[in-house]
């Protein structure tokens, strides 16, 4: 009998070894697979649009007898960068502005256009400050909290309505898990946003992993002084009393 049993101990001993070596091969291999296949699947999209209009005396492929991956991608990001640097200048500014002024006189083109470069504009001003905070607000209840990027101060004429009070908003990307692709723009008062310490990059991870990946925690010197004085307040030490001459 005590053979049998540590020989179904054995078996499922062996059994978990083999589950646990699968999951952390798993948790090796997964992450770079996908990354190695999204990354393939850019590229192979960059050059889908690239080469096309590429002439063959620019074409390396033209010269060789296998295809070049990453060609397109690598003359797109030459071209945008050229047409960065022409951009900066008198004659590229004025050649942009005469290009501006031809599109914003098409009825529809204009929308798009404008709707479209306003956002550009937005996400990758440097000194902007969209998206590099996030925070914590009650939604969609009190007592419940939800995860947000702070995008920007309230303005225009949502500032008028809203600021009557007194009490200045802020709007917020409430995005939902796990593809933050989509989600809600919201005002909120300042007072209610909750501001973290984390990246924006590490409240991508908790939000995509569901709260599994929880980006770590160092407290500041300012918070330790205030978890201190909330301690001393709710717990206060009587000072020693003196004791009475005789």
């Amino acid at each position: 009998m005590t053979v049998g049993m540590t020989e179904g101990s054995d078996r499922i001993s062996m059994a978990t070894r083999l589950r646990n070596n699968f999951l952390t091969g798993l948790i090796i291999c997964a992450p770079m697979a996908i990354t190695i296949y999204l990354t393939w699947t850019f590229i192979h999209w960059a050059d889908s649009w690239v080469k096309p209009y590429l002439p063959d005396r620019y074409n390396p492929e033209a010269y060789l007898k296998f295809a070049v991956p990453g060609t397109g991608l690598l003359i797109a990001i030459l071209f945008i960068t050229l047409v960065g640097f022409l951009g900066r200048n008198l004659i590229g500014r004025s050649i942009v502005s005469y290009s501006e002024n031809i599109l914003n006189r098409m009825p529809l083109v204009r929308t798009v256009y404008k709707s479209t470069k306003q956002i550009f504009e937005t996400v990758l001003k440097e000194q902007g400050n969209s998206f590099k905070k996030v925070g914590l607000i009650e939604f969609p209840r009190s007592g419940t909290w939800a995860l947000v990027f702070v995008s920007t101060d309230a303005k225009g004429e949502i500032a008028a309505k809203l600021n009557q009070d007194g009490e200045e908003m802020v709007a917020v990307f409430l995005a939902p898990t796990p593809v933050p692709t989509a989600g809600f723009l919201m005002f909120v008062p300042r007072s209610k946003l909750m501001l973290l310490d984390m990246s924006p990059e590490e409240g991508v991870k908790l939000l995509i992993s569901a709260g599994l990946v929880t980006p770590e925690y160092k407290p500041t010197v300012a918070d330790a002084m205030a978890a201190f004085q909330d301690l001393a307040a709710d717990d206060p030490v009587e000072p020693p009393k003196r004791a009475g001459r005789s």
